[in-house]
């Protein structure tokens, strides 16, 4: 096996062909380029190399073009002349068809199996940023997440979630003391943001059985690498969810894999289609993980290649750190875009025989500007570059031919189904139900008492919602005779003004009789 990719080159009007060393592709890398500039093909014939070489590729596929992946180009594709002449032109011999071992993933489960995670895995950063949540409420995230881990509850789902709040919620008084303020209103508003991303469909993203990184780093029988590709288009609507998950797969591999050092090739290549939408508003706080991420992963063995329009799109401490560079065209309309292309040309090796800024914006559709790392991890000169064509089909396979190799992958039935585990809402509905059973029981057994008089208090008390005096209690005297009547009568009379009348009376003339 070489130790090359083979990127393209050659020709009269380009320069020496461009191949990236294996040895530093973990060294990360940038394809960039307007809109219909060949971005996607480069990408396609990026994963088939690696894919041929060993390596395993996730990638999104955004528009649904990738999926051609599964399949061999064919003698009949409308460019199938030029494919072969531009073969010809750059020295790509032998040059033939073949597909790539593909596996098709999607969060929602609908042109891919499954992809899930748990909440405990995604943690309360990169949930609060996909929540977008204020730093308030994204305190009580964090507090709720203590919570589960200190009274080993669970967090796999959103409805572990949502009860762990109301938890929260109802013990807030004595939660406050502990780590400050727990507001209501913060609460309620984490609940609305649950809500809304449930009713969007990212509830299918949190679950169980979670996603296997080891199965997104497998190899065909044959030993190529498992192109992994991720249904992103449907995805796209919820550009946050998108942008968390694949950043939330990238903290998985970081801490997981162990260190392999500088490794002949990778184990593992990652490629961020448009890529600005992660950074496109971010807290610096996620930016810093991105860059801390990208700049520890290598030693992992893994390569991160991020696809977007304009590198400015790529905060510059990230930018830094991508070795292999591919530029497409950069149109100048404005005065903004002058800038970008200036920014872009001054960030490769200067090539004396052309301006750099002038050939990025001539290069024309599959053609770029490229720069590759050289030995020693040294940024190569860069080069005008005819871009090898693809040997899958270029463009999408139909409905039909997907639902076939979901039904053939190995991966089938592995994640279709989604588990249901005892966790965090099952623990607190039963420590709920259990103090609601205790509390009645409490209740049943006062009023089950074997003293009548504390029963009848008790009663008197719950249905007239007065407090009954106990002496009244202990003075109480069933009437059950007209004598009685009469006696409680006479003696109500004297406690009157005439008895008292009638008492003062019968004394005096007891005291003048003496």
């Amino acid at each position: 096996m070489t130790d090359k990719l083979f990127i393209g080159g050659g020709g009269e009007d380009y320069g020496v062909p461009q191949e990236m060393h294996f040895k530093y592709a973990n060294r990360h890398g940038l394809i960039a380029g307007a809109t219909g500039t060949g971005k996607t093909v480069t990408l396609q014939i990026l994963a088939e190399s690696f894919s041929n070489a060993g390596v395993p590729v996730i990638l999104a596929d955004v528009k649904g073009d990738l999926s051609g992946l599964a399949k061999p180009g064919t003698p009949g594709h409308k460019l199938h002349d030029a494919f072969m002449g531009r073969a010809q032109t750059i020295g790509l011999h032998p040059y033939h068809y073949h597909s790539c071992p593909v596996t098709f993933w999607d969060l929602f489960g609908e042109q891919g199996h499954p992809v899930r995670t748990t909440l405990a895995d995604m943690g309360p950063l990169l949930l609060a940023q996909l929540l977008e949540l204020s730093e308030a409420q994204e305190g009580i995230l964090n507090i709720a997440f203590r919570l589960a881990d200190e009274q080993a509850l669970p967090l796999l789902d959103l409805k572990d979630l949502q009860a762990l709040l109301v938890w929260v919620g109802e013990h807030r008084a004595e939660l406050s003391l502990r780590y400050g303020n727990v507001s209501p209103a913060s609460i309620g508003a984490i609940q609305r943001r649950l809500l809304v991303l449930e009713n969007q469909g990212g509830a299918d993203l949190f679950g169980e059985p979670a996603l296997a990184l080891s199965d997104l780093m497998r190899q065909d029988g044959s030993g190529r690498g498992m192109v992994n590709i991720l249904a992103a288009d449907k995805l796209m609507a919820s550009p946050k969810l998108y942008a968390t998950f694949l950043l939330w797969l990238l903290s998985e591999l970081f801490e997981e894999l162990p260190e392999v050092g500088d490794p002949e090739k990778p184990r593992l290549v990652f490629f961020f289609d448009e890529a600005h939408l992660l950074f496109d508003d971010a807290p610096k706080a996620l930016v810093d993980k991105v860059e801390q991420v990208a700049r520890l992963i290598r030693s992992k063995g893994v390569g991160i290649y991020f696809i977007t329009q304009n590198p400015s799109d790529v905060p510059e401490d990230i930018l830094g750190q991508l070795g292999n560079r591919i530029q497409h065209a950069l149109r100048a309309f404005t005065a903004r875009d002058r800038k970008n292309l200036k920014l872009a040309a001054e960030t490769y090796r200067e090539n004396p025989r052309f301006s750099t800024m002038e050939a990025i914006r001539e290069v024309g559709v599959g053609e770029a500007v490229t720069s590759m790392l050289q030995k020693k991890g040294v940024p190569g000169v860069v080069e005008r570059t005819l871009i090898r064509p693809p040997s899958s089909q270029l463009g999408p396979i139909s409905p039909a031919e997907r639902a076939a190799f979901l039904q053939g992958s190995d991966m089938a039935g592995k994640y279709d189904k989604s588990l249901d585990r005892h966790s965090a809402y099952e623990i607190l509905m039963q420590r709920s139900a259990k103090a609601a059973e205790q509390a009645a029981v409490a209740e049943q057994a006062a009023e089950e008492s074997p003293e009548p008089m504390a029963r009848e208090f008790s009663a008197a008390r719950r249905y007239s919602g007065s407090r009954i005096p106990r002496s009244s209690a202990r003075n109480y005297r069933p009437k059950d005779s007209f004598a009685s009547a009469m006696s409680e009568a006479v003696i109500k009379e004297l406690k009157g003004t005439t008895g008292r009348r009638l008492v003062r009376g019968i004394l005096g003339g007891l005291f003048k009789g003496r």
